[in-house]
């Protein structure tokens, strides 16, 4: 029934109102009226759901009674050149293991939140959309009960992924062929595709194409580009630190591998940080790494080797010897005993300035701290002195390897330093020289680690992160060296190779 009103009242009414709403909201953020709004829509319209969404008419279709492999190219919008994959799926993955295959196939980390979407675009009304585990109030169905072949039937088919809400990078995945299928046949591979794949938080396709230019001396827009980041986000930048991962077909599909090979057990602590690894793709990353290594093997080490290796640890223990060092005022090796490191050790090659200083000589405060990190040296009222286990493994080159072994990475009260150390220790052991930095980061950005500004961790980050342990591995002789101020060699040596396979065989939380 229609209902009358005074159209003078009904103003003044309003113009009440305006004032009440204007004092309500006065100084409120942005949260509190987000939380406000629809208290406030809600009296004034009982009954209405400000926010309420109908559901779109589903647009899955039946299940296909047979498996068949669906070729599908996945492109990245907006990007000049196209950056694309083109990938062999099994017709009855669910959408996220698709999710997990498009990681992988892009080399992004899983560190943001993503959807799928099915209809003419990924915002029309129409469209039905399939959700990520940790996506609330969304209106859609969970991606893990949609199956490929619902939503992907003929030729021509396409299924929109976004990735990332605040870079939006949206992939339009298109059906190419569908073919019969062989039973032994992986489930996902990637048979080709075209352009690096973006940096996580680079700024979306504007921000990838930028640090494309910047960090390539013959684009055309090179200079203009360096210029460009340098005013957007300050002249110490890094573009580097953000550089675009290389298309690299053989190790996309060794991450693919795992859908078809299952999931290792991994027992005990190094269990524990595979679980950490919230991305199924870096988790089975990880998980590869520890096969390769081969831990059920047992480790051989020979004394010549050993005393070889931990040869810097055994002089500095002897430098100490029975009676200590008595430290400087603020509680660093005094001159002299800095000088003798640098001359008998033959540290000069690797650091610059006088050599006298620990503060200011990076080897031999490293070799020192090192050696207390791992309980072979303390500090007692202002002197350096052995530790029971120091004096026990003093003599024995053998004992004092396996001591340091089982103590590797070196005791840190930061969890994401010792698990950057863990995931290094894997590298070297799964004999991996593909810029074992950067593995470290994505590994760490899937556990949850971040800079203090909510970033994922970058190379550099990574670096800072792996510093002590890579520090000590290096001292160890466990990469090649390689002429140079403070040069770190990624290529592993076969005794860093054995060393890290202990390392990890025996790695405990409380060593």
């Amino acid at each position: 029934m229609a209902q009358n009103h005074d159209p003078q009242s009904s103003s003044v009414s309003q113009a009440e109102l305006l004032e009440q709403f204007k004092a309500v909201i006065a100084g409120r953020g942005t949260d509190d009226l987000s939380r406000l709004l629809p208290q406030l829509l809600g009296a004034a319209m009982p009954g209405l759901d400000p926010f309420g969404q109908t559901p779109p008419p589903s647009r899955r279709r039946a299940r296909r009674a047979d498996v068949v492999t669906f070729r599908v190219r996945v492109d990245l919008t907006g990007t000049k050149p196209p950056l694309w994959r083109r990938l062999e799926l099994a017709s009855d993955l669910f959408l996220n293991e698709v999710h997990e295959v498009i990681q992988a196939a892009f080399g992004w980390t899983d560190s943001h939140l993503h959807e799928f979407a099915s209809g003419k675009d990924y915002y029309h009304p129409a469209s039905e959309h399939y959700l990520c585990p940790f996506e609330d109030g969304r209106i859609g169905v969970p991606e893990e009960d949609v199956r490929l072949d619902e939503v992907l039937a003929k030729p021509g088919d396409k299924l929109f992924y976004l990735y990332d809400f605040g870079d939006d990078w949206m992939h339009v995945i298109k059906l190419e062929a569908v073919l019969p299928r062989d039973d032994s046949a992986a489930k996902a591979v990637c048979i080709g595709g075209r352009g690096p794949g973006p940096s996580e938080d680079c700024g979306g396709v504007y921000g990838y194409e930028l640090i494309t230019a910047a960090l390539d001396p013959t684009h055309p827009g090179h200079a203009e580009a360096i210029a460009d980041y340098a005013r957007m986000y300050g002249e110490d930048a890094e573009p580097g630190d953000y550089a675009p991962s290389s298309f690299d077909l053989d190790e996309i599909n060794e991450m693919l591998a795992g859908f078809s090979e299952g999931e290792p057990d991994l027992p005990g602590p190094l269990g524990g940080l595979v679980l950490a690894i919230r991305s199924t793709t870096h988790r089975r990353l990880f998980q590869r790494m520890i096969v390769d290594a081969d831990l059920d093997a047992a480790v051989e080490i020979d004394a010549d080797t050993a005393a070889q290796m931990v040869s810097p640890y055994r002089w500095l223990l002897d430098r100490v010897g029975d009676d200590g060092i008595k430290l400087t005022g603020a509680g660093y090796l005094p001159p002299v005993h800095v000088e003798a490191a640098m001359a008998e050790l033959g540290l000069g090659e690797e650091w610059i300035g006088k050599g006298n200083r620990e503060i200011q000589t990076m080897p031999v405060l490293a070799l020192r701290e090192s050696a207390q990190a791992m309980g072979l040296l303390r500090k007692h009222r202002g002197t350096l002195l052995l530790t029971r286990s120091g004096r026990a493994v003093r003599n024995d080159p053998l004992a004092l390897w396996w001591h340091l072994a089982e103590r590797m990475p070196p005791a840190s009260r930061d969890a994401c330093e010792t698990q950057a150390g863990l995931i290094l220790l894997a590298t070297l052991a799964a004999r991996s020289t593909d810029e074992p930095v950067r593995t470290i980061a994505e590994l760490l950005s899937a556990i949850g680690w971040m800079s203090s500004d909510g970033i994922p961790m970058t190379p550099s980050l990574a670096g800072q992160a792996v510093w002590d342990t890579r520090a000590a591995l290096h001292r160890l002789g466990a990469y090649v060296s390689e002429p140079g101020i403070h040069r770190w060699s990624a290529t592993p040596t076969p005794q860093g190779v054995t060393f890290a396979r202990a390392a990890l065989r025996t790695w405990s939380p409380k060593s």
